[in-house]
């Protein structure tokens, strides 16, 4: 009995199983879809990828009596991509390719034997195939018997499938954390021996893996999967870096393992969870010790700031991840600088802040607290939701998304009788002060408070 959930799925591959074989070529459904299938975790609207022993002109005609659209960019490589409707499939011709050592862009070999394609794929739990339109399993490697076991092993040895592709390393961190598998202890001695190779993946590659593992329900094992390998120190140094005690002489967790916990607490959205991620990488250079050994981290947050920065730009993303990421590291203690309760005048400045990112610094904020101490806990859970409660309130008193001003430029300038340049710039600065201390103003309250503010300018600050 086929789930009828998937049925759309297999609606398509079998329609297109008829086609490839009325043009005498086999068909079958390979990879991520057949892992997913047998996992129940396959949704009716999955991308669909194909093998098949036809060459890829063969292909392309075929796809192309069927399809609405069909790309041919990857044809070199044997795949050919379709749409039709809302639903996107790719069909690649079996391949048995050859690496070069200094590059991750094979020598495309195609053949006509499927169990060549299969063992050129990353891991055995996604070396599977459907033939079609029989149903029938092709699992030369026992991907199943991997899955039921939870182990993550590669088809060939994990030498031949990391030194062929190194970016194979990061993924398998993405697995162990996405699917539960344990990484063998051949695959882990691999990736320890061979992980400088990935020094040969694009920055951008690397990028896409991260954010694809930090996303993940809980990617815990497989970060701490990348610091215990040190794959890491290949691309994000600063996480194994965070391995020191915070308290030497009370031995508290360390930084490394309260990051993590973060992460995992925290929702799994890619920016909020790449904040966590950061959020402390300041530490390691900012602790210094005081009397009795006791540990202090001061700045952390602005010094985090700046090397979230520099670690973001070095993989390569874009400029806007960067800011809002580098962001909530530096605001990411702002919540605890009012303990003595939080005034209008606060809430506003934390809302400005956070500059559209309200939300997220308080998801943040919220996934920092690790303590094992209850009631702390509760009492931090407990100022949080009075903060947000506040906010709220204040919401339906007056617009906080975009705090500005009670005047803008150009009723400065006439009001005041001067022109465009530096003076204005101070005005509207002490305007939006006011505005943040005090809340909004009538337009004649403003101008009053302008005036007042004129008349404290000595001669020489009025141009």
């Amino acid at each position: 009995m086929v789930p009828e959930r998937l049925r759309p799925v297999l609606d398509v591959a079998n329609e297109l199983a008829v086609l490839f074989e009325a043009a005498g070529a086999r068909l079958y459904l390979v990879g991520g879809v057949v892992r997913d299938a047998l996992l129940d975790r396959l949704s009716s609207h999955s991308d669909l990828d194909f093998t098949t022993d036809a060459l890829p002109s063969q292909t392309e005609s075929i796809l192309g009596a069927w399809a609405d659209n069909v790309w041919a960019q990857g044809k070199r490589f044997g795949t050919i991509a379709a749409t039709k409707g809302d639903r996107r499939v790719e069909v690649t011709t079996h391949r048995a390719e050859q690496y070069d050592t200094a590059s991750r862009k094979p020598d495309v070999e195609f053949s006509t034997a499927i169990e060549a394609d299969l063992a050129r794929r990353d891991f055995t739990v996604n070396a599977m195939a459907i033939s079609l339109p029989d149903l029938q399993l092709v699992d030369p490697f026992d991907g199943v018997g991997d899955l039921a076991a939870k182990k993550l092993r590669t088809p060939l040895s994990p030498e031949v499938s990391f030194t062929d592709d190194p970016l194979r390393m990061l993924r398998a961190a993405r697995f162990i954390a996405g699917y539960g598998l344990e990484a063998q202890p051949d695959l882990f001695a691999a990736v320890t021996r061979w992980r400088g190779r990935l020094d040969i993946v694009s920055d951008e590659r690397v990028r896409e893996e991260l954010d694809k593992l930090i996303v993940v329900h809980d990617p815990g094992p497989g970060l701490w999967f990348l610091v215990r390998t040190g794959l890491a120190e290949e691309f994000l140094p600063e996480l194994p870096a965070l391995a020191l005690e915070q308290d030497p002489v009370h031995r508290h967790k360390d930084v490394l393992a309260h990051t993590i916990a973060v992460v995992q607490r925290s929702r799994p959205e890619r920016i909020v969870r790449l904040a966590a991620l950061f959020h402390d990488i300041g530490k390691p250079k900012t602790r210094s010790f005081g009397p009795g050994g006791a540990v202090s981290f001061h700045h952390h947050e602005l010094v985090g700031a700046r090397m979230t920065r520099d670690r973001m730009r070095a993989l390569r993303y874009p400029a806007d991840d960067i800011d809002k990421v580098s962001t909530l590291v530096e605001l990411h203690l702002r919540f605890h600088t009012y303990g003595m309760g939080w005034t209008d005048s606060a809430i506003r400045r934390y809302v400005r802040d956070a500059d559209g990112l309200l939300d997220e610094l308080n998801e943040l904020t919220r996934s920092d607290c690790t303590t094992r101490d209850a009631s702390k806990a509760r009492a931090l859970a407990a100022r949080m939701d009075e903060l947000e409660k506040r906010i709220g309130e204040l919401r339906q008193q007056e617009e906080l998304a975009a705090i500005r001003p009670d005047l803008d430029g150009r009723a400065v300038m006439e009001h005041l009788g001067v022109a465009p340049g530096p003076v204005v710039g101070r005005a509207l600065a002490y305007l939006l002060e006011v505005r943040l201390d005090e809340g909004p103003h009538t337009p004649g309250q403003a101008l009053e408070l302008l005036d007042q503010w004129w008349a404290a300018q000595p001669e020489s600050a009025r141009s």
